[in-house]
């Protein structure tokens, strides 16, 4: 529906000193920092696994080496989307229209839903990380305690008893992390960068990573997750949706992955026969996680 003469009757007397409601401060981008983004050009993008070799057998004199192979791991596609919006003022409106149409304009009211859209389409990969209907390349939601290896066996990315943000909690998902391993069942390197949560935590998280000393105990030890500095801060990230859910970010390559295909393109036009303006907002992007060893997290208690 075209916004008429009549969508803002007050905007065609003077008098109306501001219409408010167009324009907010926004939070600073967030899925910035917790997605690798990367240009893509194709209509889709593949990452694939592949499985290492095993651990080095020994020989006996004179036998022969034992020869290993590797093979194709799991398959993850991002197939981008496009997203659009736009509205449609008439002629007359804009001819009439004192103040609102230029307000439209002017506050960028299309630029903020888009950054609005990716920070809920982005938000969402956590918001639904333990939700088996929504499955990476594995076959697994995004933080699961079964994922599968290739070479067989299970691997885990979740606590084995949720818990919520703790002390304790953090210290078991660290070394949880530390004892992630590839395909072949072989020990990796991967650490966690920060500790993502929603803002109902924000307070709980400082007080655990920034007091010196151990929180709500009777003993003078010191904290060791910030004496240590294992985990590298907090970051809130306020589109996320449940109030007891956290999660760790880890360094591990190819893990959330972000692939840009069209950037936003905000355009104008007019209708030859209404003579009616349009201006529409496109863009096209795709988002999830290719390797699930890139986060760690816990529902909650």
């Amino acid at each position: 529906m075209p916004i008429t003469t009549g969508s803002f009757a007050k905007d065609l007397w003077p008098g109306v000193k501001t219409w408010y409601g167009l324009k907010y401060k926004e939070y600073p981008l967030q899925y910035t920092s917790c997605f690798d983004i990367t240009k893509s050009s194709l209509a889709f993008e593949e990452e694939v696994g592949a499985t290492g070799f095993g651990l080095a057998q020994v020989k006996p004199e004179g036998s022969s080496i034992t020869y290993d192979d590797m093979s194709q791991g799991f398959v993850t596609r991002y197939t981008h989307i496009t997203y659009s919006l736009g509205f449609i003022v008439t002629r007359e409106m804009k001819e009439d229209g004192i103040a609102v149409t230029k307000s439209i304009a002017r506050a960028g009211s299309l630029a903020f839903s888009n950054r609005q859209t990716k920070e809920t389409i982005c938000a969402n990969i956590f918001n639904r990380a333990f939700n088996s209907s929504y499955v990476g390349g594995d076959g697994k939601e995004m933080c699961a305690d079964d994922h599968p290896n290739k070479s067989g066996g299970t691997w885990r990315n979740e606590l084995s008893t949720a818990a919520d943000l703790s002390e304790a909690a953090l210290e078991q998902a660290y070394i949880d992390i530390e004892d992630f391993k590839n395909d072949r069942g072989l020990l990796i390197s991967v650490h966690p960068t920060h500790l993502l949560i929603p803002s109902e935590l924000r307070f709980e998280a400082d007080r655990i990573l920034e007091s010196p000393l151990r929180v709500a105990v009777a003993n003078n030890d010191i904290n060791a997750l910030k004496n240590t500095g294992a985990i590298g801060g907090y970051m809130v990230n306020n589109y996320l949706t449940d109030a007891d859910a956290w999660f760790l970010k880890t360094d591990c390559p190819d893990g959330l992955r972000y692939f840009e295909r069209r950037n936003d393109e905000l355009d104008i036009d007019s209708d030859f026969d209404t003579e009616n303006a349009k201006f529409k907002s496109t863009m096209r992007f795709s988002v999830g996680h290719t390797d699930p060893r890139g986060v760690f997290g816990s529902p909650g208690a």
